[in-house]
This record gives C-alpha cells, sequence and structure tokens, in this order.
C-alpha cells in the first residue's frame, strides 16, 4: 500500500513539474490590453471592441530641447512611459538606467520611442531636464523628457496610464507621484504591458513583447 501511494506521489510530481516547464517555455503571440488601473489583462475579439477601447489621450509637454512634444509625435510608433523626477535619489536611478539600456537596444530601430515624464515640474524646467539628459547620455531624437504644468502631468499619469499606485487607494490628488512602473503602448495608442522598471531583467520581458507589436503591424 505505502509503495502505490509512493508511486501515485512520483507520478503526480513528475506531471507537475513537466507542465511547469511547458508553462513557462510557452511563447505567447499576442499581448492583452490594459484598461484599469489594476492592470487586469483584458483580450479583444473584435475591430469595434478595439475602436472604443482605452487609449492614451490627446496631450502636449515640453521636451528637454524646449520643443512641443504632443501624442501625434508617437502616433505609429511602439513606445515605452515612465514618470520620474530629476533629484529623485532612489528608484529614478534604477528607472533611468534601465529606460537608457532600451534606448541602446533600440538605437538604431525608428520604430520604437521612450518618453519619461517628470513629476516635478515646478523643479524640472527646460533646461535642469537638459542637463540632466546630457549627464546621462539622453539621445533627445529617440528619448523625451517633459514638463509642463503639473496638473496635465498628474492626470496623465492617474487617468491615462494607471501609473499612480497610491493614488488608487487614498484618492488624495494632492499626493505626490512615485511610481516604478514602465508602460508599454503600442501604435495606436493602447497600453500592452507594465513592467517593474527598477528590475533590468523586466528589459527582457519588454523586448520580447516590442517584437511581438511589432508582428501585428
Amino acid at each position: 500500500m505505502l509503495i502505490k501511494k509512493i508511486s501515485i506521489l512520483i507520478i503526480f510530481l513528475g506531471s507537475f513539474f513537466i507542465s511547469c516547464k511547458q508553462e513557462t517555455t510557452t511563447k505567447i503571440d499576442k499581448l492583452p490590453y490594459y484598461n484599469t488601473s489594476d492592470f487586469t489583462p483584458t483580450w479583444l475579439s473584435s475591430e469595434d471592441e478595439l475602436k472604443k477601447f482605452h487609449k492614451i489621450p490627446n496631450f502636449k509637454f515640453t521636451n528637454q530641447l524646449g520643443n512641443e512634444v504632443t501624442n501625434t509625435n508617437f502616433k505609429g510608433y511602439i513606445y515605452v512611459a515612465n514618470f520620474f523626477f530629476t533629484t529623485c535619489p532612489s528608484i529614478c536611478i534604477k528607472l533611468t538606467n534601465n529606460m537608457h539600456m532600451l534606448q541602446d537596444i533600440y538605437s538604431k530601430d525608428e520604430e520604437i520611442k521612450l518618453i519619461s515624464h517628470t513629476v516635478f515640474p515646478s523643479y524640472d524646467t527646460v533646461e535642469v531636464l537638459k542637463e540632466y539628459g546630457d549627464l546621462r547620455d539622453v539621445n533627445p531624437k529617440k528619448w523625451h523628457l517633459v514638463t509642463g504644468e503639473k496638473e496635465k502631468i498628474y492626470k496623465l499619469a492617474r487617468e491615462a496610464y494607471f501609473a499612480d499606485e497610491i493614488y488608487n487607494e487614498t484618492n488624495d490628488e494632492n499626493g505626490f507621484i512615485h511610481t516604478e512602473n514602465l508602460i508599454l503602448v503600442d501604435k495606436d495608442g493602447h497600453i500592452r504591458g507594465v513592467y517593474k522598471g527598477t528590475l533590468p531583467e523586466e528589459i527582457k520581458r519588454i523586448e520580447r513583447h516590442i517584437e511581438i507589436l511589432k508582428k501585428e503591424s
């Protein structure tokens, strides 16, 4: 009886580990869409659904060169967005380093762009962003560091990118946005991925997902 139970356990464990291996090696060929702050994935089945689905709305900010940057600058491009501030001593350093990794990876890929929005615009002027970008070898043709009206930046972060986790819990409009998320947006302005931007290993996942989005075009 004991031998029989052990045999059953061995078979069960063997099946479990095989299924886990299959799950981790399975390649996904389509990304979900996101339209809520809890980032619940949504799989769309028709063009009509897609037309009505959440998109990043119109915006207008100023980049580190003093040039106007709007959502039309990103139409037809896959891009990664994040929120930061230049004097941040903690997660923003890791975020910027990992965004720089993406800049290097896609330096010659004209389909990919990057945008970082300051959440401290009263300090992060165009001049400050320019100096910050120069010190960190930010290529303004690939990667926009943008500033603007605080209310508009925060509204975009909270309602469009769902980038303020604390606000989702407190609804405190006076709270400071401090998020580690990197957000992947497709060529039509839909959110297609969210990643822990402080983790270098997440860059590999973004790379894989970008390749999937390219195949959609």
